[in-house]
């Protein structure tokens, strides 16, 4: 640690922009209170991340890249889950494990006195932090709910899709916070395992369990059971640091694409449009898709759709819009198929509702702008994230079979109008704009960014294991 006792703090996030982009945020207010920050991926990910900072953090927070692997099996300039259909994410990790060396050599030649890190790079705190000297801090961008019920390292023996859909031992109080059938099938070689031999659950186990202390995404007022019992389950202290808002990161009012927005949602009455974004990796099949397009039709709403034919370029099967449906719904709807500012729309004041993949960083996003939610799940942590919503009557999940999670274009017509509309559904509306104050606070934010800071400060100057 420098004389002027401020920290020098590597981050590295797992190569997917609903990642990236929090570890940004994280990075942001650490630099903020003054500490040197090193935001580490590869070229075509920084380039892509909004990387221009006021003047007063550009001393503090800069961007190292590292060279990506060649690996094999993954399509050219393909760096992030956005840019590879689902199948060969399992490649990205391979190519993330190749990236050790190179961040060990970073690491070498600098003088970091922590490594912030993402589930995927368990072999930080495992191998690389204590062979270096280096003290390590396992960051989480999932809810301590979603945490809590992935488990310790030791005395998880759940193996079969089954065991996720009840709550696991460890939990000693009631709670729906658990996988549906659908949900957990359809990530279930998160758990049994990819071509690079090590899980995505045992990657974030390691990770957790040999760091020096852990960050999660989240703050004492809204789950400080959860968080008080994933410092339980791991043995080891944990700090919330937030919800880590996200701030105008975006390309702002310059950007011609938001200029064509704004003129559409600002001739539709107040709170009468649905948004509806499934974010950069949720995709979903040409049945769902067919079902949300006619549901969205039936329900006589407005609605702006952000909608992605392809994840990614590689992508061999993209999925098609109901012949005639843009036609038909022209003069209410706007299907969308580039970019779009999210945050800025979620924020315009026609925007009443937003049908989403319940992605944690897109749920903060609309508590901030104090829209209701109606979910929809397809991968990773979802199915966690809207059980914790729907306990708190936060969110409304579109009903889905148990089995197979299809479900019906009444389903989610009658889901959007409940939500947006009607007088039965008045209770999600106000409880997203209360939860507003919990999930947006600077004041209490920056205390807990300072408890953390003070913590690592701490024990480099005792110099002592935590």
């Amino acid at each position: 640690m420098a004389v002027d006792n401020k920290l020098h703090i590597a981050i590295f996030p797992w190569l997917a922009f609903g990642h990236m982009i929090p570890f940004l945020e994280l990075s942001k207010l650490i630099a903020q209170k003054g500490h040197r920050v090193s935001f580490v991926s590869t070229p075509r990910n920084i380039d892509r991340l909004p990387t221009k900072l006021p003047p007063h953090l550009s001393s503090f927070l800069r961007f190292v890249k590292l060279p990506f692997p060649q690996i094999h099996d993954l399509p050219p300039d393909a760096e992030a889950t956005s840019d590879v259909p689902y199948d060969k994410v399992q490649f990205l990790k391979k190519a993330l494990d190749d990236l050790k060396q190179p961040l060990v050599d970073f690491l070498q030649s600098s003088d970091v006195d922590w490594i912030l890190f993402d589930f995927a790079p368990y072999w930080l705190s495992q191998d690389v932090g204590p062979t270096l000297g280096i003290k390590t801090a396992f960051f989480s961008i999932y809810t301590p709910e979603c945490l809590v019920f992935l488990g310790p390292m030791f005395g998880d023996n759940r193996i079969k899709p089954e065991d996720f859909t009840v709550s696991p031992d460890w939990v000693p109080f009631p709670t729906n916070v658990v996988f549906r059938h659908f949900e957990i099938m359809r990530i279930f070689d998160s758990v049994s395992g990819n071509i690079t031999g090590v899980s995505d659950l045992d990657r974030m186990k390691r990770g957790a369990h040999y760091s020096d202390l852990v960050v999660v995404r989240g703050c004492p007022e809204f789950g400080q059971e959860w968080i008080q019992l994933l410092g339980d389950i791991y043995c080891k202290p944990v700090f919330p640091v937030g919800q880590l808002p996200t701030t105008e990161y975006e390309t702002g009012d310059e950007n011609p694409a938001w200029g064509t927005i704004k003129e559409w949602l600002d001739k539709q009455p107040k709170a009468s449009v649905v948004y509806v974004a499934f974010g950069s990796e949720a995709k979903p099949s040409q049945n769902e898709l067919t079902e949300i397009a006619l549901g969205l039709e039936k329900s006589d709403l407005r609605f702006f759709w952000v909608f992605r034919t392809r994840r990614g370029p590689s992508d061999p099967d993209p999925i098609e819009l109901p012949e005639g449906f843009e036609e038909r719904t022209k003069e209410r709807g706007v299907v969308w198929t580039t970019w779009a500012p999210q945050l800025k729309i979620l924020g315009h004041e026609s925007v009443g509702g937003f049908l989403t993949h319940s992605g944690w960083s897109s749920v903060v996003e609309a508590i901030q702008s104090e829209k209701a939610l109606v979910l929809l799940t397809f991968l990773a942590d979802q199915g966690i994230n809207a059980r914790v919503l729907e306990e708190k009557k936060m969110g409304y999940s579109v009903p889905r079979n148990e089995l197979d999670g299809s479900f019906t274009r009444d389903a989610v017509a009658e889901s959007l109008k409940l939500v947006v509309a009607e007088e039965e559904g008045k209770i999600y509306r106000e409880t997203i704009r209360k939860a507003k104050s919990l999930f947006v606070n600077k004041e209490k934010d920056d205390k807990l960014i300072d408890r953390l800071l003070d913590h690592m400060k701490e024990k480099m100057t005792k110099n002592e294991p935590l």
